[in-house]
């Protein structure tokens, strides 16, 4: 089973996630992007390396997402800031009193989590925002230390199938031997992973999903309802 390093801590590994360069597409792909801007963010200075998770070091509820975007987070540096993707997500935290304010803008934008941390499976905006299964497992380590890390969460919340599959496997890599066998990924699933955590999903809070209607407000509210029991 994975173990943390003898003086690991969120700090520590946020730095040697913003100095990956374990995958040479996506650090390839991102740097372009940083180079290339989009139109409406030419007065930016992209951010174009690898985003570390973002919250409460003593988080109940640990959610997992996919990926950073091309032009939100991998342009500002944090996790779910800058995009469509992050105005739901964290408009609902504050709802629900898990965030000091309802928007993510930039990293000095004075947004604080309480009870909630929030990373990704993969670290790094991939093309497409399809990262390829090699690259879902060279992030996987710190996913590992995260869950080492983060010795108070009892709830993971796992943005999207790949969100899902990539915490199953996690929880399996801990011990986690699923005796009852695996729960498939829709929006409410559940699964209790071990003792102390479980395992919830939920749509992607996607522009694709939310625009849609597939994901509402009403509907991801109720998910961090269940989450924070």
């Amino acid at each position: 089973m994975p173990t943390s390093r003898g003086k690991d801590s969120l700090r520590v590994l946020s730095a040697e996630v913003v100095g990956c360069v374990r995958c040479a597409r996506l650090r390839a792909y991102c740097e372009a992007v940083a180079r290339d801007k989009r139109r409406a963010y030419l007065d930016w200075d992209y951010w174009g390396k690898p985003v570390p998770g973002f919250g409460d070091a003593r988080a109940r509820i640990w959610i997992v997402g996919l990926a950073p975007a091309a032009h939100g987070a991998n342009r500002t540096g944090r996790v779910f800031t800058g995009d469509r993707s992050g105005d739901f997500l964290f408009a609902a935290l504050h709802r629900m009193g898990m965030a000091n304010q309802g928007t993510s803008l930039h990293r000095d934008d004075g947004l604080r989590l309480e009870g909630v941390f929030v990373s990704a499976a993969v670290r790094c905006a991939p093309p497409g925002n399809k990262p390829l299964p090699g690259e879902i497992g060279n992030c996987s380590e710190y996913l590992d230390r995260e869950w080492d890390l983060l010795s108070e969460a009892r709830v993971i919340l796992a943005l999207g199938k790949i969100g899902w599959d990539a915490a199953l496997a996690l929880a399996k890599r801990h011990g986690c031997d699923f005796a009852d066998g695996k729960v498939a990924f829709g929006h409410g699933a559940e699964m209790r992973l071990n003792d102390r955590r479980r395992l919830i999903g939920s749509y992607h809070v996607s522009q694709q999903n939310t625009f849609t209607g597939k994901l509402t407000m009403e509907m991801f509210d109720a998910v961090l309802r269940r989450a924070w029991k």
